[in-house]
């Protein structure tokens, strides 16, 4: 009887490394259960693996210029949902989308991988490979999809979980071209004033001889400086830059600057909600493939982006291991209202978790939507008062001299 190697998680959520004996792969899936441990990795044991590794005609990825885009596997998740879900080998399915990829990373790294699967690896394993493609989260579902048997089913949550994420980034980006364009057109007409216009006023002043008023000689000194050192322009956006990168990385200003995004206004909800949504979704989809909760909720405080939310989510995971409830430390990270909490704590009890946070994440993504449609709409009426203050003060600070010199003409 052949010997499997397996890798499991116990009821604390606690790895395990153990073998079995069992006919085939899914008789050791079956005995492992029947242990009470949840399997994440199967393989019969051998020297496949070995003899593949060392075939003189493996594959490498080859050089190209850029990345994986979420678009891209968003559709190759789709796609071979379909195909595992028509019942394909998984190989078989992996070199025809590979076939019908054009020649760049994704492909390269699908001909590797349909290699690896070939050569007695497994599918998660070959991914897990070419980390900047398939990011953990993506590698511990395809496990557990593995494990369980219900591959096409995971890869369906899967696409399903990245095509909503990248639909409300799509609207929230979409949302901002608008004010963007405002912003671009203001800013030109205010450096052209500057360049062109102020000069001339400059000239005909000094002619004049008139005495300017400080409002006018700072209005004199920015366009000169817009002028002679314009170059200089970029270097302050680029020290925000390295600044704000040099407190990122220091882990106590990591934190602070992650609060203080969610402390902004507008903006700051935005974030918040849009960072609830991602936890909750991710959380969900996790769950409901079977991966056990304390793994699950390793993977999503990676996956985060906000080291607030991930110093919540280490708590949380703290009390879940030593047996109490999720909600209790949600509530005390104040990270969320309390309606997610109140959500959360009647989803523990039904043992519907995953449907109370898909509920979450589906009702914070439609306040996203609005907060940023409201943004939009605020946005515009602030761009014209601006133009308005900008142009304003230009007009008033051109003209404070000529009204003084026309004066000291009339009493003259």
């Amino acid at each position: 009887m052949p010997t499997f190697t397996f890798e499991a998680m116990n009821n604390q959520g606690q790895a395990i490394k153990d073998e079995i004996e069992a006919n085939s792969t899914e008789d050791a899936i079956a005995k492992i259960r029947a242990q009470g441990f949840f399997p994440t990795n199967v393989k019969e044991k051998g020297g496949r693996r070995k003899a593949a590794k060392g075939g003189a005609g493996k594959k490498k990825a080859g050089f190209t210029i850029g990345g994986v885009s979420n678009a891209q596997l968003t559709q190759f998740t789709r796609q071979l949902s379909t195909l595992q879900d028509a019942g394909l080998p998984i190989v078989r399915s992996l070199k025809i989308l590979e076939g019908q990829l054009k020649p760049g990373a994704l492909k390269n790294i699908l001909g590797v991988v349909a290699e690896d699967v070939e050569g007695g690896s497994t599918f998660s394993e070959a991914l897990a490979k070419h980390p900047k493609a398939f990011d953990k989260l993506y590698v511990n579902m395809i496990k557990a999809g593995e494990a369980g048997g219900v591959l096409d089913t995971i890869l369906e949550r899967l696409a399903d979980f990245r095509e909503k994420a990248q639909r409300l980034k799509k609207r929230i980006m979409g949302a901002m071209i608008y004010p963007a364009a405002v912003v671009t057109i203001a800013g030109t007409i205010l450096t052209g004033i500057m360049i062109f216009i102020i000069p001339k006023f400059e000239t005909m002043f000094r002619e004049m001889n008139v005495e300017l008023p400080g409002i006018t000689q700072g209005l004199i000194a920015f366009s000169s400086f817009l002028q002679n050192q314009w170059y200089m322009l970029p270097l302050f956006p680029a020290a925000a830059f390295a600044i704000f990168k040099i407190i990122g990385m220091n882990k106590m200003g990591r934190y602070g600057m992650d609060w203080a995004k969610l402390r902004l206004p507008v903006f700051g909800t935005i974030i918040n909600k849009s960072m609830i949504s991602r936890f909750c979704r991710t959380l969900a989809t996790l769950i409901a493939s079977g991966v056990p909760i304390l793994e699950a909720l390793n993977i999503v405080r990676e996956t985060t982006g906000n080291s607030v939310l991930t110093s919540a989510i280490t708590r949380i995971h703290d009390s879940v291991r030593e047996g109490e409830s999720i909600a209790a430390p949600l509530k005390q990270s104040k990270v969320c209202d309390d309606m997610v909490v109140n959500m959360v704590d009647v989803g523990e009890e039904t043992g519907e978790l995953d449907k109370m946070l898909t509920k979450i994440s589906d009702n914070y993504d439609e306040e996203v939507d609005t907060l940023v449609e409201g943004m939009v709409s605020l946005i515009e009426p602030i761009m014209i008062i601006f133009m308005g203050l900008a142009v304003g003060g230009i007009v008033i600070a051109l003209f404070l001299p000529l009204i003084k010199l026309m004066g000291s003409i009339g009493s003259g």
